[in-house]
């Protein structure tokens, strides 16, 4: 017995060598370059460039083989996992992986370019890492035709990644005229015989339709929504394809892409940082969407508007890095593919976010690890009136009003200073309170205090920055008073820092809450013939759905939105006000009302109505009380607004703050009306979101 166990003890050993040795030899196989290639210590594959072509480049390193056009830059082909080709090889050669940008001449139509190089060059390579440069320099033969800017567009290829990146880099140098820039992004487009799962994040995920769908499909209210008529799968029948169903804040979008089932691969697009983004962290922009096509936005107008444009005066100088991101590709067993390619793109993503910044660009204008500085303080809201009205309101009650003070003490108080939780804090450009939200040249760098309001700021390009923040649960935007300038190395200790959110007087009501969304009022559920399916279960982006303006006139049939105080609640406030549609495409403005009682005798003196908006398009908000009619009203925003938020489903866009002054002869005791109007009604498409509404009484102290 024991003779016959040494035996199969024996036996399973030499499984496990044989087993070993293929294992390693299938690795060599793997990491050969090419026939002729070598290895470098550790048996990970060298890096290799290959130049023969004059027309064309070739980057092995051994995982992932990247052809590109010379001297344009063009991604011509991804070899992967024994796919030829991850690209779409019936594109055009230019229109597979490019760059490119939207932008006008000040007072012109906008006109899309796609960036190709007209001077190539290698910046490094040996066998660990290749850094190869495709560079369009501007000059004044190209005016009206060329965005005037120089742009170098990079590629990083290094020896045991399975992917690679990629980076660009923009320089105004003195006496170029003047542009207005609108969209800065990489894009790639897929194979589409063989992707057709795309992932978002891990709730926004979903087998998709194809182009030819879209393209046999119904055209709705603008371009870019199909509804799906003729697909090739059944299953999609009737839905809504719109790449704007897909948009994500930057601050989750650090990671997105597709699945191709047949050959079990994934190609992801992984951006580790915002910094080099538009609008702050809860700036909206597309990432993949129906093509298959990912996308890697930089700059955008998307839901902000022309607000946001990157607007450069004659001779204005520039200079910008815009990434590196990652382009990553995974491979999986069959068993389970979905869920352990996206898992693991999820992990590389958190890989790449914990080594940014890279210490491995080339390029002088990348800012590496050490040269970088490094903020840290903390942030504390005082918002004195929580503590004066438990004195006002409850002064007949001494025994209560003293417990009610030790409970505002015991929750918010702290040696004079209210603390708060979840803030957001950040460096941007110099400006004014909020103007990070609307500011695209220049870096930006976030983060979000503890629970006792600490924070610290790390890797910041050095640079002149003024320090911003805001805080959910307060309306308001928070500016450090002096300039940060931050310099190579740099650390600065910031004091205890105080913010003073908006406040004349104590709160009689408010409608909402101060977060910058509308999620917490009313949305509808699409039409059934408009749906989305990935968003028809409950509470799971139910705003993402396209035609939800209209279900406006069918809940309001005859009258429009009535609020009333201490009734009605944040689900009976409809999330925009929209226009009404009165038949053949007219359409009328709506005037929504807020019912409230005023119990006790008017205070002389000024209330404040502090009004925030999540969202305005085309919009011109007016505000009367007790009088609908007067004119000119008693208050009104002007026109604003051009986030598109309400069309391009999205919650919010740009976040506008009025803090409205109310003479007291305005209100009566007993019941008030404040009537609502937003009076620009052309298409379906124009209104506000609201994010909160706070009616205050005049200071008592």
């Amino acid at each position: 017995m024991m003779l016959k166990m040494k035996v199969l003890l024996s036996e399973k050993k030499k499984h496990v060598i044989l087993f070993l040795w293929f294992g390693m030899i299938l690795q060599l196989l793997l990491c050969a370059c090419s026939e002729d290639t070598s290895l470098s210590i550790g048996s990970t594959c060298i890096v290799k460039l290959n130049t023969e072509d004059q027309r064309q480049l070739v980057i092995d390193n051994g995982i992932v083989l990247v052809t590109l056009s010379i001297p344009e830059g063009y991604i011509l082909g991804i070899s992967y996992n024994g796919i030829d080709n991850i690209l779409e090889s019936e594109d055009q050669e230019q229109d597979r992986g490019y760059f490119d940008v939207v932008w006008n001449e000040p007072g012109k139509l906008g006109m899309f370019q796609r960036i190709h190089g007209t001077q190539f060059s290698v910046i490094t390579a040996d066998e660990n890492l290749v850094e190869v440069s495709f560079l369009r320099s501007w000059t004044p033969s190209m005016s009206g035709t060329n965005v005037p800017i120089n742009i170098d567009i990079r590629y990083i290829f290094r020896s045991g990644d399975s992917g690679f990146y990629a980076y660009a880099i923009f320089d105004r140098p003195e006496g170029m005229p003047a542009v207005e820039v609108d969209q800065i992004r990489f894009v790639f487009k897929l194979n589409q015989n063989r992707f057709n799962y795309m992932a978002v994040s891990d709730i926004r995920q979903r087998t998709m339709p194809t182009m030819r769908d879209r393209q046999t499909g119904e055209a709705l209210d603008y371009p870019e929504a199909v509804r799906l008529t003729k697909p090739i799968n059944p299953q999609f029948r009737g839905e809504v394809d719109d790449k704007y169903q897909y948009s994500c804040e930057n601050r989750y979008n650090t990671v997105h892409g597709w699945i191709s089932f047949d050959a079990n691969v994934g190609f992801w697009m992984i951006t580790p940082s915002n910094e080099f983004r538009n609008g702050g962290p809860i700036k909206q922009d597309l990432t993949s969407h129906v093509g298959p096509i990912t996308l890697s936005m930089f700059v955008s107008t998307h839901y902000a508007g022309k607000e946001v444009t990157m607007a450069f005066e004659e001779g204005e100088t520039y200079k910008k890095v815009f990434g590196p991101v990652f382009i990553y590709l995974n491979s999986a067993s069959s068993d389970d593919s979905k869920q352990s390619l996206w898992s693991d793109a999820v992990l590389q993503r958190s890989q790449e976010v914990q080594n940014w910044p890279y210490n491995f660009p080339r390029s002088q204008h990348f800012i590496p690890p050490n040269q970088r500085g490094t903020v840290f303080g903390r942030l504390l809201v005082q918002d004195w009136y929580i503590l004066i009205f438990c004195f006002y309101h409850n002064v007949k009650f001494i025994f209560f009003c003293t417990n009610l003070i030790s409970f505002c003490f015991a929750r918010y108080f702290n040696g004079g200073r209210f603390q708060f939780t979840s803030a957001y804090v950040g460096l941007a450009l110099p400006g004014d309170a909020g103007s990070w939200q609307r500011e695209s040249k220049g870096y930006q760098f976030w983060t979000q205090a503890d629970e006792k309001g600490y924070f610290k700021i790390n890797n910041i390009v050095p640079g002149d920055y003024n320090l911003y923040a805001w805080v959910p649960g307060f309306i308001g935007d928070y500016k450090y008073n002096a300039t940060i300038t931050i310099i190579p190395g740099g650390v600065i200790q910031l004091n205890s820092l105080i913010y003073n959110p908006p406040r004349n007087g104590p709160t009689i009501w408010e409608i909402g809450i101060p977060d910058r969304l509308a999620s917490e009022f009313y949305v509808p559920d699409p039409f059934p013939t408009l749906m989305n399916r990935l968003y028809t279960e409950p509470r799971r982006d139910k705003f993402r759905n396209y035609g939800l303006w209209e279900r406006y006139k069918e809940l309001y049939p005859n009258n429009d939105l009535v609020y009333t105080v201490g009734v009605d609640k944040d689900r009976d406030w409809f999330f925009a006000q929209v226009t009404r549609n009165i038949d053949n495409k007219t359409y009328a403005p709506t005037t929504w009302q807020i019912i409230f009682e005023h119990e006790n005798d008017i205070i002389i003196g000024s209330y404040t109505l502090q009004l925030a908006l999540a969202s305005a398009a085309d919009a011109d908000l007016q505000v009367r009380f007790n009088d609908p009619s007067v004119y000119p009203p008693h208050f009104a925003t002007g026109h604003i607004g051009g986030d598109n938020a309400i069309a391009r489903h999205g919650i919010h866009g740009l976040h506008w703050l009025f803090s409205i002054d109310v003479p007291s002869n305005l209100l009566v005791k007993g019941k008030n009306i404040i009537y609502l109007r937003q009076s620009r009604a052309i298409n379906q498409f124009q209104g506000v979101m609201y994010d909160y509404i706070r009616l205050e009484r005049p200071p008592i102290i």
